[in-house]
C-alpha cells in the first residue's frame, strides 16, 4: 500500500453502531500496512475546528515575550520555542539538527486536588493558559472535548480489529495522557531538506489525530517504501500508529516514519491531537496479537516511564532542569 486510504466513519462514533464492524475491519488494514489513514465522517464539529485553528494563530501571533512567558515547564505545558527540540530518539534518522517549529503544548487537565498531582508525580500540573487572548481556553477546550471523543472511538475500532470486545483498552484510558499540540511551522528555504519543520521520527504513543491547514509538508515513509506526500484533505483527521500502540500489537500494527518539510511559502499550523494511555500503565503485548508463531517482540514497559525517557532527550528545556 503506497497510498494512505480514506475511511468515511458516516458521522458515527459508537462502536455498537451497525457499521462500526466494518469500519473497524477497514482501519486495521489500514494501520496494519500503512500505520497512517485519514479519517472523515466524524463528529468534529468543523467550526469547532476553525475556531481552534483560529485560537492557534493568534496566540503564535502574539509578541514573542508573551509566549516565552508561558515557557514549558517541568509538567510539559506551556511555549516550546522555535528550533529547541532535536529529535534524538528518532529510530528512523540520525537527528542532530532541532525542528524548525514551535507550539503551545497542552495536556490533559487535573483537577486542584487531584493525587497524582499532589504527589508531584511526572508531568501532572496544571495547564498554562495565554490569558491576554480573550476567548483561547473555552475555543481549545471545546476542540479537544470533541477530538478527544473521536480518539476514544478510534481506540474501540482498533480493539475490534484485533477481535477484542470494543471496551477491551479502554480502562487504560480512564485517566489518559493526552497532548495537544498547537503546532505553527515557518516557511523553509525550497531545497532545504537537512533542517526540517519535523524531522522523520515515529510517535511515541498510542494514537495521534492530526488536523492540519491547507499548507501541505507532511510526508510519510511506507515500510518498503520512499517517502509519499500526506496531502490535506479539507476537515479530515490524519491519523497514525504510535510505538506504543506497535509494541502493544506485538507490531501487528505499524508504526510509520513521517516528517514536515514546509515548502509552502507561507506559515504552516497544524495540532496534533494524542491520546496515550495512564502513566503507570504496564504495557505488554496483547494475548489477542500473540500465538505460537508470534512470540512476544517487545518486553513489557511501564508507559509513563518509556515517555520520560524520551521527552528528557528530545528536549532541550528538560536538559536545563
Amino acid at each position: 500500500m503506497q497510498s494512505i486510504p480514506l475511511i468515511d466513519l458516516q458521522g458515527n462514533i459508537d462502536s455498537q453502531h451497525p457499521t462500526a464492524d466494518a469500519v473497524a475491519k477497514v482501519l486495521y488494514e489500514a494501520l496494519s500496512t500503512i500505520g497512517f489513514a485519514y479519517i472523515c465522517g466524524h463528529n468534529v464539529d468543523p467550526a469547532v475546528r476553525v475556531s481552534a485553528f483560529e485560537a492557534s494563530r493568534r496566540f503564535h501571533a502574539s509578541d514573542l515575550a508573551l509566549k516565552q512567558s508561558l515557557a514549558v515547564n517541568a509538567f510539559h505545558r506551556g511555549y516550546i520555542g522555535m528550533a529547541t527540540e532535536t529529535i534524538r530518539t528518532s529510530s528512523v534518522a540520525k537527528v542532530t539538527r532541532p525542528n524548525m517549529s514551535e507550539s503551545l503544548m497542552l495536556m490533559h487537565e487535573l483537577a486542584a486536588d487531584d493525587p497524582a498531582l499532589l504527589a508531584g508525580e511526572p508531568i501532572q500540573g496544571p495547564n498554562q493558559w495565554p490569558q491576554w487572548l480573550p476567548g483561547f481556553r473555552p475555543a481549545i477546550e471545546a476542540y479537544i472535548a470533541q477530538v478527544d471523543a473521536l480518539g476514544r472511538y478510534i481506540i474501540r475500532l482498533v480493539a475490534m480489529g484485533l477481535d477484542m470486545p470494543d471496551t477491551a483498552l479502554d480502562s487504560f484510558f480512564e485517566k489518559p495522557t493526552t497532548f495537544l499540540r498547537l503546532l505553527h511551522y515557518p516557511p523553509q528555504a525550497p531545497q532545504e531538506d537537512v533542517q526540517m519543520g519535523s524531522a522523520p521520527h515515529t510517535d511515541y504513543g498510542v494514537i495521534t489525530l492530526l488536523a492540519q491547514d491547507d499548507s501541505g509538508g507532511l510526508q510519510v515513509r511506507p515500510v518498503g517504501g520512499d517517502w509519499i506526500e500526506a496531502p490535506p484533505i479539507p476537515n479530515a483527521y490524519v491519523l497514525n500508529v504510535g510505538d506504543m500502540l506497535s509494541r502493544w500489537t506485538n507490531g501487528r500494527l505499524v508504526s510509520t516514519p513521517h516528517r514536515v518539510i514546509n515548502r509552502s511559502g507561507g506559515d504552516r499550523y497544524s495540532m496534533p491531537y494524542f491520546l496515550d494511555p495512564n502513566m503507570k500503565s504496564r504495557i505488554e503485548c496483547l494475548p489477542a496479537c500473540i500465538d505460537a508463531e508470534h512470540p512476544p517482540q517487545f518486553p513489557p514497559v511501564v508507559y509513563g516511564d518509556y515517555l520520560m525517557e524520551r521527552l528528557n532527550r528530545n528536549h532541550d528545556y528538560r536538559k536545563a532542569a
